[in-house]
């Protein structure tokens, strides 16, 4: 479980805030932290901005009831709260490819047909919900708490369980404010953070990345140039021997670092061969946005790929196609075509 990230702002600014007037301009600070929260409640970047648009909309038509009696802050993730456990009312859980199914043979033939966007964890840009603070602490709980593994984990939680959760542990809010907020008892809200751990604890455990360094830098500096050329036995070295590659929307998953340079050279995955990479950052892990020539000229979006490095070699790779939609690569500000 990722451990406390302290995201609150200081008593007195929140006190400031609550008393300056309730326009738009005073409510469009929080978006950030809201973000987070919310991927973090329904892990899909798309959904998590639909739900703090819609937080700040309600929060702007009923700012003439605000009477101050708690923060600007709290009134807002109450708001945020409801509209997160609404839209999770009748929606399927998320997940990874990883937990629908075994790893697959590396053959093109497992693929099988794309499932909905609706189906999966979809990752998000770290400048879109990341702490704007330096200290090596913070930022190594931030990346814990929105890592794809640990947002993954979270959907198996009823959602006034994650909501718990969330605010308890990763943001350090204190029990009898988030029972204040759920509208709920201290001993409910205690209640609550135990069943969730439990759920969380019988979880398969899944590594955890490390703190980038400069070593770490070099291994990403390699893998773009290994990716490039299609030196998939320069990519091999750079793997883990047990390394998971997955493919979303497919259900199909590679196990092994034989595994996946053997995938990686089939007929329809060498269509990669001299791909570009684009660096981004996602999730709290290094990644990027994938361009494949384009048979009309310069190079198309294909995946947006995020790593997660531990022990200095690559653990994990998912990369996520645009089958048919470059949303992601908008979400992430990336272009939507590469000049030759």
């Amino acid at each position: 479980m990722a451990k406390a990230l302290l995201e609150r702002p200081s008593v007195a600014s929140d006190a400031v805030t609550a008393a300056a007037p309730l326009a738009p301009a005073a409510l469009e600070p929080y978006r950030r932290e809201l973000t987070g929260y919310c991927y973090r409640m329904l892990g899909s970047g798309a959904e998590a901005e639909d739900a703090v648009q819609e937080t700040l909309v309600r929060a702007w038509q009923h700012a003439g009831g605000f009477e101050g009696r708690s923060s600007v802050r709290s009134w807002l993730y109450r708001i945020a709260t409801n509209v997160c456990i609404d839209m999770l009312r009748h929606v399927q859980r998320r997940a990874r490819p990883m937990e629908l199914g075994p790893a697959s043979p590396p053959l093109e033939s497992s693929l099988g047909s794309t499932l909905p966007e609706a189906t999966w964890i979809t990752p998000i840009a770290d400048d879109r919900v990341s702490p704007e603070r330096s200290d090596p602490a913070e930022v190594a709980e931030y990346r814990e708490s929105i890592r794809l593994a640990f947002v993954t984990a979270l959907q198996h939680l009823p959602a006034r369980q994650r909501a718990t959760l969330i605010l308890c542990e990763v943001l350090r809010w204190q029990v009898a404010e988030v029972a204040e907020l759920l509208d709920t008892s201290v001993a409910a809200v205690n209640s609550a953070l135990q069943r969730a751990r439990a759920t969380l604890g019988a979880l398969p455990a899944d590594a955890h990345p490390g703190t980038l360094d400069e070593a770490d830098a070099a291994l990403l500096e390699r893998y773009v140039a290994a990716f490039e050329r299609y030196d998939l036995d320069g990519l091999v070295t750079l793997l883990h021997d047990d390394a998971i590659q997955s493919m979303p929307p497919f259900a199909m998953w590679v196990q092994g670092a034989q595994d996946i340079a053997a995938f990686m050279v089939l007929p329809g995955p060498s269509a990669c061969r001299g791909s570009r990479l684009l660096p981004i950052t996602a999730n709290g892990c290094p990644g990027f946005g994938q361009y494949k020539p384009d048979p009309a000229g310069g190079f198309a979006p294909w995946a947006l790929q995020v790593l997660e490095i531990s022990g200095g070699r690559i653990a994990a790779m998912s990369f996520f196609l645009a089958v048919d939609d470059t949303r992601l690569f908008r979400e992430f500000g990336l272009p939507l075509h590469l000049d030759p």
